[in-house]
């Protein structure tokens, strides 16, 4: 983790968000806490992953263990917005860890079942079994008092879901970027740009005031450093592709020639087929050693 910052509440109701860095993927990880009660959950936290070696470790997620503990936070909840394909999702490790719930939308299924065939794995992937919840569009859980609301965001994956947490944050995952960059890709097995556009609409129905955090940022032509909060107000505003109220046709014509250009992630093919089962490993072969298996000639 390179860069953190904090974005404080504002007052009753209000979550306190710290957001943490890893500048290996531009992954941006949260720790949501209620000022009330301390109570906090984790939203999107990576588990490092070398594509290179394929090793795994810990040091990014144990170090916002770290953090959790020195500020006095209780964690509550370990959530992710979607199955990952940039970065190995946590979720597993952090359950062994602190034994709290793990939690990601029920469409997570429908992924898996999709997912299934490209791995050709017809028996692989459980998301009952190794996630606790399975969250549908509207349900509500609580972080400390602080209320949140499941949002069905799809576009970037057909499963993506927003947390809507208190009265003024959203955890956006990969569907708005910072202003000045834009929007996320749309182009993934199960992405649709139509949809992404009708995501985005809907997260900008939300208060003008609504702190949205997003999942990815790489700094831009305008800024060398990474940056991860905004408003609703300003992505209605300034947002490069949608800013200014920009119809869905236009939209969907300038996300798909943008994701025409674009290659996969280095780590997809191998986090996914992990993050389907919450970031956990393959069971362990001869000498309890793990194996992956990678698709050739498919994308």
């Amino acid at each position: 983790m390179t860069y953190s910052s904090t974005s404080p509440s504002t007052g009753p109701g209000s979550p306190e968000v710290f957001g943490f860095y890893d500048d290996d993927t531009g992954s941006i990880q949260y720790l949501v806490a209620d000022p009330e009660t301390s109570k906090a959950a984790l939203v999107d936290v990576v588990l490092g992953f070398d594509p290179e070696s394929a090793a795994t470790h810990s040091a990014g997620a144990d170090a916002i263990l770290s953090f959790a503990s020195s500020e006095g936070f209780e964690i509550e909840w370990i959530l992710d917005t979607h199955p990952h394909a940039d970065h190995l999702m946590a979720s597993s490790v952090l359950k062994d860890r602190i034994g709290k719930p793990n939690a990601i939308g029920e469409k997570v299924k429908e992924i898996a079942e999709l997912w299934r065939d490209y791995y050709n794995m017809p028996d692989a992937f459980d998301p009952a079994r190794d996630f606790d919840r399975l969250f549908a569009d509207g349900d509500e859980f609580q972080i400390g008092n602080l209320p949140v609301r499941v949002m069905l965001t799809p576009g970037h994956t057909l499963g993506s879901i927003t947390y809507v947490v208190g009265d003024d944050a959203a955890f956006v995952h990969d569907t708005f970027m910072q202003p000045d960059v834009g929007t996320s890709r749309a182009d993934f097995p199960g992405g649709s740009a139509g949809e992404l556009y009708d995501s985005l609409q809907a997260i900008l129905s939300l208060p003008d005031r609504t702190r949205l955090f997003i999942g990815h940022d790489y700094g831009s032509d305008f800024r060398e450093t990474p940056d991860w909060v905004s408003t609703v107000a300003e992505q209605r505003r300034h947002n490069a592709h949608i800013g200014g109220g920009v119809a869905k046709a236009e939209y969907v014509t300038t996300r798909e020639e943008r994701d025409k250009t674009l290659a996969l992630p280095d780590r997809m093919l191998h986090v996914l087929q992990m993050n389907l089962r919450a970031g956990r490993l393959p069971e362990p072969e001869s000498e309890d050693n793990r194996y992956l298996k990678i698709p050739l000639n498919r994308f």
